[in-house]
């Protein structure tokens, strides 16, 4: 089965999301406009997340899961989702989902002409220190990297699988990754997109990862910017 676009679910504890996960990608798969596949990426859950994830790619051909021995973090489950992804375009979705996977469908819609399309959370419905703190972090990081982008933090995006091999990531870059495909001159949009509560599971970002971890990561980014290296094959044999 050729396959076009694969999904990465970063899972960090979430054993009482994760049977919905597998209803609402299954019932996504069926509509998607892309031949689409699922990848779980464990990051090193102590709950009973692995035991479910197993079962759900045991009952789903669709479904494949990878396994860190322990945890890493958002950035390097991404990173590794990009790393085994072998599909044409590649996108992710938390495993809370307080985003849709249907709307998967909305940045397809325009990864034609773009090289990573990204949501941007329409009536946020989380709470108010949770929204003021990203709406700051997203603020500063558009100063630092003049990305354009009003929502860095959305856990929906679509990218072109060889610009996201590219991506050095490090740890906090999934905030970044719109900057980054534009070191690689690509071309990035951003989508409005569904938001919804989260249901069950906890949070795994508090202030400190929304707001003050973010601003020392932009130094990083600056650093990575200055000495990024990017270049262009005009011939070979």
């Amino acid at each position: 089965m050729k396959y076009e676009f694969t999904i990465i679910v970063p899972v960090y504890n979430e054993e009482d999301n994760l049977d919905r996960v597998e209803k609402e990608l299954s019932d996504y798969i069926k509509i998607a406009s892309k031949k689409t596949k699922i990848l779980f990426v464990n990051d090193g859950s102590t709950d009973k997340s692995q035991q479910i994830i197993e079962e759900i790619c045991k009952r789903n051909e669709h479904f494949n899961f990878i396994q860190f021995v322990k945890n890493k973090g958002l950035s390097a489950a991404i990173k590794a989702g990009f790393d085994y992804a072998d599909t044409e375009l590649v996108g992710y979705i938390d495993s809370d989902l307080q985003t849709s996977p249907q709307d998967f469908n909305l940045l397809l819609q325009n990864i034609g002409k773009y090289d990573l399309v990204t949501g941007v959370r329409a009536n946020r419905k989380d709470s108010f220190v949770k929204n003021m703190s990203s709406k700051i972090a997203n603020s500063i990081r558009r100063a630092f990297t003049h990305d354009g982008m009003d929502d860095t933090g959305c856990p929906l995006k679509v990218i072109k699988t060889d610009y996201a091999k590219r991506i050095p990531m490090f740890k906090g870059l999934h905030r970044f990754l719109p900057a980054m495909i534009l070191l690689q001159n690509g071309k990035i949009i951003q989508v409005p997109v569904q938001h919804f509560p989260r249901i069950a599971g906890n949070a795994k970002f508090g202030l400190w990862n929304r707001l003050l971890g973010p601003l020392a990561d932009c130094f990083a980014y600056l650093w990575m910017k200055k000495k990024y290296i990017n270049y262009e094959v005009i011939n070979k044999s």
